[in-house]
């Protein structure tokens, strides 16, 4: 026998599609969301009306009701209408009350053009409404005029507001309808913008619909100069699969890739979102991804949080999420590098706090790659970053935005300073050894000039021999199989030419893995020609230091130059020396010597 087929329901079919058309209305969007529309026979619903909202957020609607789509949606903008306004209030009479907010909400909608008024209801509105306030104080002098009981949903002889609902929501707290309310009329005014210039065609238009991030994304860039610049360079990924796939439990950035991450089940507010979002706009615009150089990542990322988060505090930049973050006013006025070197002193504890990431893990992804930046732009993601920072902050005091911290400020203009290249300071590195040489005239050697005046002598300007005295260095090669043939052909390129630049005629050059290869004295010309390479094994550079610090025919003074990855034991040395190592390595001590970052 074949299965019976329900028959379709046009009534509910249509309340169905009005709380659809409803909940798609930017004004009444954000309200809808954490409203709750009960629509069965067990609830209390008015029998001879529509529909009444509780001060809860409960619309218990009539379930038997027969209304076109258009009637639905005036009934249920009604009900929204009285939260987001914040109607549900105690009064002396509330009666008189009920009636004065449903003739103001009743002016609203008549402007608004929102549905269509039931039959059952009064549309004719002959006072004139200034505010509800007024008109209750109105009805108190004067009494409630007879045709004015006919605006409100829940019929004539009902209340349409339920202000002493005692059913708790099961999330606790009461949401703020008020403000929930406002970021509706200001959504709708964005989007209504938006159908004006053409980019939608109405104010429900889908594409229009934004999430917490966001609005929080277009908060910057329409009201916050500060940040707005860098906010409009990142993109916003909202996916749950993601998030999980990266461990991202609220937040997260990547610098490289420009992307910011945002886990929706985080349960963030618009304010809680635009506090995270600018948190992570902060890790790009000072660059905390580059100053991370050879610290410890997830260490470093920890402490950039607690100067940003104390910072954020102090400006007032949206909410203090209630997940919490951190936050310690004992660090306030510290720079991030301060507080990195407190915290090494006690990794085992700080390796147990919480970034915007997680446990353990650091909300700036350093897994990205450069290469989607066209060159043909003309400018560099650093230079992005630190112009819009700079722009930003121009514009902010402009403008009179307020006072900003002024670690904050310090840093946003030291981001115009250029940071001195390597090659520029082992250039002066070599300036502090080797002086530039002084010439002398001699008679020892004939001028080239000479011949067109053979009756005349012309001395030649030469270099004093006792000048070149001690005029050496020494270069310690990390030849180990870790080390990248770039890295060694760069350093190896700069020491020659710098060598020759300031008239070092011989240079000592040592191999070194896993023990010292002597090459001797070579000229920098044949450095910078071809250097066989020694060695591709292990790493073991104290041999070559002890090698070149007890040789009879190196100078006493004579500085060291050691190119390394930093993949080493601890050297011991005594005399005057320098590291040259790839950028975003690190030695496994403290250096007592200048080091060198080749990128």
């Amino acid at each position: 026998m074949a299965k019976k087929t329900t028959p379709d329901n046009p009534a509910l079919k249509n309340f169905n599609e009005a709380c659809s058309l409803i909940a798609d209305h930017p004004i009444f969007a954000p309200l809808s969301v954490r409203a709750s529309i009960i629509h069965n026979e067990n609830s209390p619903y008015p029998e001879d009306g529509w529909a009444i909202v509780t001060n809860n957020g409960y619309i218990y609607t009539h379930p038997k009701r027969r209304g076109e789509v258009a009637e639905w949606m005036y009934v249920l903008a009604h009900c929204f209408l009285h939260l987001g306004l914040g109607h549900l209030k105690i009064k002396e009479n509330q009666v008189a009350w009920n009636v004065a907010c449903d003739v103001y909400i009743a002016k609203f909608l008549n402007d608004l053009k929102l549905g269509k008024i039931p039959a059952d209801m009064e549309s004719r509105i002959d006072l004139t409404i200034k505010d509800e306030q007024q008109l209750y104080e109105q009805f108190m002098i004067k009494g409630i005029p007879d045709n004015s009981r006919y605006f409100g949903t829940a019929g004539v002889s009902k209340l349409d507001m339920n202000v002493r609902d005692a059913t708790k929501r099961y999330w606790g707290k009461a949401p703020d309808w008020e403000a929930y309310f406002t970021y509706g009329l200001s959504n709708a005014v964005t989007n209504a913008v938006s159908v004006a210039g053409g980019h939608a065609n109405t104010i429900s238009d889908p594409a229009l619909s934004l999430t917490a991030p966001q609005r929080a994304k277009r908060w910057f860039m329409d009201r916050y100069p500060l940040l707005g610049a860098l906010a409009a360079g990142f993109e916003i990924i909202e996916d749950p699969a993601i998030c999980r796939r990266l461990d991202i439990s609220i937040a997260a950035i990547d610098v490289i890739d420009r992307k910011i991450f945002m886990n929706p089940a985080a349960g963030l507010n618009d304010e809680e979102c635009i506090f995270v979002m600018a948190h992570e706009l902060l890790h790009a615009g000072l660059q905390h991804h580059e100053r991370c150089l050879g610290r410890d990542h997830y260490l470093w990322n920890v402490a950039c949080d607690y100067v940003i988060n104390l910072w954020l505090v102090e400006m007032s930049v949206g909410e203090y999420p209630r997940i919490g973050l951190l936050l310690d006013p004992e660090l306030k006025g510290l720079s991030a590098e301060t507080i990195y070197d407190r915290m090494v002193g006690d990794i085992r504890t700080y390796k147990k706090l919480a970034t915007l990431r997680g446990n353990g893990l650091g909300d700036i992804l350093d897994n990205g790659s450069s290469s989607f930046w066209d060159a043909r732009e003309g400018q560099t993601l650093d230079d992005f970053c630190k112009n819009a920072m700079q722009q930003g902050l121009m514009y902010h005091e402009e403008q009179s935005r307020g006072l900003l911290p002024s670690g904050l400020v310090e840093e946003i203009r030291a981001l115009g300073q250029p940071p001195i290249k390597w090659d520029v300071e082992l250039a002066r590195w070599f300036d502090h050894y080797f002086s530039p040489l002084e010439k002398t005239r001699s008679y020892s050697r004939i001028s080239r000039r000479q011949s067109s005046t053979p009756d005349i002598p012309r001395p030649q300007w030469v270099h004093s021999g006792a000048a070149d005295d001690g005029r050496t260095f020494g270069v310690i090669l990390d030849t180990s199989g870790s080390m990248d043939k770039k890295l060694l052909a760069k350093a190896l390129g700069a020491i020659s030419s710098y060598a020759q630049a300031r008239d070092v005629p011989f240079a000592r050059i040592i191999f070194c893995d896993a023990c010292p290869y002597d090459a001797g004295y070579m000229p920098p010309e044949a450095i910078a020609d071809r250097v066989q390479v020694k060695g591709r094994g292990g790493t073991i550079l104290q041999p070559a230091i002890d090698l070149i610090q007890q040789a009879e025919d190196f100078p006493k003074k004579g500085p060291l130059l050691i190119i390394t990855d930093g993949y080493c034991d601890k050297l011991t040395l005594k005399r005057d020396h320098a590291y040259i190592l790839p950028k975003g390595n690190d030695l496994p001590f403290s250096p007592k010597g200048p080091v060198f970052r080749i990128n």
